[in-house]
């Protein structure tokens, strides 16, 4: 009988516990400054003991409040460079790892007129070239990690190409080729790579939408909405559903950046036995619709509902929200809420890139995620996707970038 020892932080459940043995790590952090690995970077350093030193790899440092912990240290680089000179700036800074956690991204332009990965050959080009300078820069500096740990998502599945994704998505399913997809290019590179290393090993996890509080908050679900509301809230208007009526219904698995890293966290010490080569699903396990949001987001902001029950007055009021962002009206608002807030914006910004991503989720693309997997090996992490959502709505006004959330 094997017994697994959990414990709960904050909001966030069913977190394995470590032995106290497990101490004196080090780990190397690449896209130190995105979502997911500022999460990571929160995550690793609430246990000191264990994450000793923290290397966070990045062109710009992490904007944490406050500043860096102290077992971190942020490492400028570039790693479109060339393998030999990133290996001499992490030679130059000492640099270790037992554990590498990689989520490094550049979100390509997409071909004009064209949706968000629609240059999907510059995406696996750039993406791959990434991991790759990065990787055969390790032997270079003489860095030998036990294992590195790659962040995908649920485009594994076709998610971006597909107008339904199979049900339930498990790790076992086939590839589809249907167009390219970087994040194949990406785990072909890494198992020939660790093929030739004698004491490194990889695994992968696959999130799906990831709400979480970043600066740079590319590819973020929730800072949308949370725009949207306020705006709606200072015109006084009833918050209308800007999706499709399948997306209201449509069920979705979502990835909280926080739990992310604590599964990425509880991967790289999962035997090579059982994790080496191999691909985990990542998600809140919490059942969740954007209708259900619609109505919590509603009760927070102290706003009218206003979707896909209310028949044709919300097919007359409804707009995509890139549509919506773009429009004059809603500029002005903006503009007006940012003066009274202090905000960081203060007109609204990276329209395409921002609100694109959300509305693509909002349009009914169903993620089933089993989780069968990895709770086989001992992961019970959870944590409520609303209860999440509301705290990342928090976090952004902490950071400025929309307004104090009303009520609890």
């Amino acid at each position: 009988m094997t017994i697994h020892q959990v414990q709960s932080r904050s909001i966030y459940h069913g977190l394995p516990v470590y032995p106290k043995e497990l101490k004196g790590l080090t780990a190397i952090i690449t896209g130190a400054n995105g979502i997911s690995g500022y999460h990571m970077l929160r995550v690793l350093a609430q246990d000191p003991d264990r994450w000793t030193k923290i290397y966070c790899l990045s062109r710009r440092p992490p904007a944490i409040p406050g500043g860096l912990p102290s077992n971190a240290e942020h490492i400028a680089l570039d790693l479109l460079k060339k393998p030999g000179e990133i290996a001499e700036v992490l030679k130059s800074k000492g640099v270790t790892a037992d554990y590498v956690f990689f989520f490094a991204y550049i979100q390509v332009a997409p071909k004009p007129g064209e949706r968000l990965w629609s240059d999907a050959e510059e995406m696996c080009r750039v993406n791959t070239a990434l991991l790759s300078n990065f990787c055969d820069s390790l032997p270079l500096a003489s860095i030998n990690p036990k294992r590195i740990l790659l962040q995908t998502g649920a485009k594994n599945y076709g998610a971006h190409v597909l107008p339904q994704t199979p049900k339930p998505l498990r790790e076992s399913l086939p590839r589809v080729l249907l167009a390219p997809n970087f994040y194949y290019t990406q785990e072909d590179f890494l198992a020939a790579f660790c093929a030739t290393q004698q004491h490194t090993s990889y695994t992968i996890t696959m999130p799906s939408y990831i709400p979480g509080a970043v600066p740079d908050a590319a590819m973020n679900v929730v800072l949308p909405l949370g725009i949207y509301a306020a705006v709606g809230a200072h015109l006084a208007e009833p918050l209308v559903y800007p999706g499709t009526a399948a997306g209201w219904r449509a069920t979705q698995c979502q990835s909280s950046a926080m739990l992310n890293a604590y599964m990425a966290e509880w991967a790289v010490f999962v035997r090579d036995e059982d994790a080496a080569g191999e691909k985990f699903n990542c998600c809140d396990g919490s059942a969740f619709t954007w209708g259900g949001l619609w109505e919590a987001l509603a009760g927070w902001y102290g706003m009218e509902v206003l979707g896909p029950g209310d028949g044709e007055e919300w097919e007359r009021r409804k707009m995509g929200l890139t549509a919506w962002a773009k429009t004059e009206r809603v500029r002005r608002a903006w503009g007006e809420v940012a003066e009274r807030w202090g905000l960081v914006h203060g007109e609204l910004w990276d329209v395409e890139r921002l609100f694109a991503f959300t509305e693509g989720a909002l349009g009914g693309v169903e993620t089933d995620y089993s989780m069968d997997k990895s709770r086989k090996l001992g992961w019970f992490g959870t944590v409520d996707t609303t209860e999440s959502i509301r705290k990342v709505l928090d976090e952004f006004a902490e950071l400025k970038m929309i307004p104090p959330v009303p009520k609890r």
